[in-house]
């Protein structure tokens, strides 16, 4: 019985990575379990609500690293999006120095959400639903992102 307490407070205490789709109009957001084994969607808020969002979620959750979907194009170099994610990667910076901050190949993130709506059924109306798509988008940079973590401890 103690054993399960002490891994229970052990696995309580552990902290969660959340990722963010970044984009003009809407940010997509996943977030892991305690545990870092899932990766599911949180929900997807207006850009200009992110840092009343970021704030209130790091105040209530422990999290220790943020994954953020990094546009780029099919040569590796940025597309044109950085234009707008690079203020919100500076600004996150400087308001949380000590948080752990991981940027993330995005392509084909959005492609990869709309094929996952289709094959789990969605019908079309559902599926025009762009927070669905970026919060989606977000549970995909988060997957990969802790496949990557996995596949470096092997």
């Amino acid at each position: 019985m103690l054993i399960l307490i002490i891994f229970a407070v052990k696995f309580r205490e552990m902290a969660r990575i959340l990722a963010v789709d970044y984009g003009k109009k809407r940010v997509g957001l996943a977030v892991t379990d305690p545990g870092r084994i899932i990766a599911t969607r949180l929900e997807t808020v207006a850009t200009d609500k992110i840092w009343i969002f970021l704030e209130d979620y790091f105040f209530k959750e422990n999290v220790d690293t943020v994954v953020v979907g990094y546009p780029r194009q099919l040569n590796n170099e940025a597309s044109e999006a950085v234009r707008y994610i690079n203020p919100f990667l500076k600004k996150f910076q400087q308001k949380y120095p000590e948080m752990k901050l991981e940027l993330a190949d995005e392509r084909f993130t959005s492609k990869l959400a709309f094929q996952a709506m289709i094959d789990g059924g969605l019908k079309k109306q559902k599926r025009q639903d762009k927070s669905l798509v970026d919060g989606i988008s977000a549970t995909i940079i988060l997957q990969n992102y802790l496949e990557m973590l996995r596949n470096k401890q092997e």
